[in-house]
């Protein structure tokens, strides 16, 4: 079964992201299976996930984040997450996301990331929380992105 609608993952997901935030991460009173086809198909913001390889790899983006960045499933998850962002603002991104390692979590983000079409935009108010299940073993890092705003070239 693909992540994009596992309830597993969602659970996962949606778990860390309660835990850490205090709030939900989808609508009250659905399903867990109703739940994850929700943020997989309809959420009006982005969601992607990564592994905890040396090299951090998606195995998660759902329809709104594949439309963000122009990959399809199976070519976002292939992707090194380190590639959604340009080769100048990879350290920025770095040290961002060493930030979430230390706090659990950070809302408010704005960086620049870059489609596959070579396309740059800024994503804004952010919120990347470490994905830990309820054992709390570390299993990756999550961002939702409720905005984007694509950057024009002046040339």
């Amino acid at each position: 079964m693909f992540l994009s609608t596992d309830p597993s993952f969602f659970f996962l997901l949606s778990d860390s992201y309660r835990r850490l935030l205090g709030k939900a991460l989808v609508p009250e009173g659905m399903s867990v299976s109703g739940s994850a086809a929700w943020l997989y198909e309809a959420a009006p913001f982005g969601i992607l996930a990564h592994n905890t390889a040396e090299d951090p790899i998606f195995v998660y983006g759902n329809k709104r984040a594949q439309a963000i960045f122009g990959y399809d499933w199976n070519e976002l998850t292939a992707l090194p997450s380190r590639l959604s962002a340009e080769a100048p603002e990879r350290s920025e991104r770095q040290a961002f996301l060493d930030q979430v390692t230390g706090n659990g979590f950070v809302t408010g983000y704005r960086g620049v990331r870059v489609a596959r079409s070579g396309a740059r935009f800024w994503i804004e108010r952010a919120t990347v929380w470490q994905l830990t299940d309820s054992a709390g073993n570390y299993r990756g890092q999550a961002a939702m992105i409720p905005e984007v705003k694509f950057i024009r070239d002046n040339g």
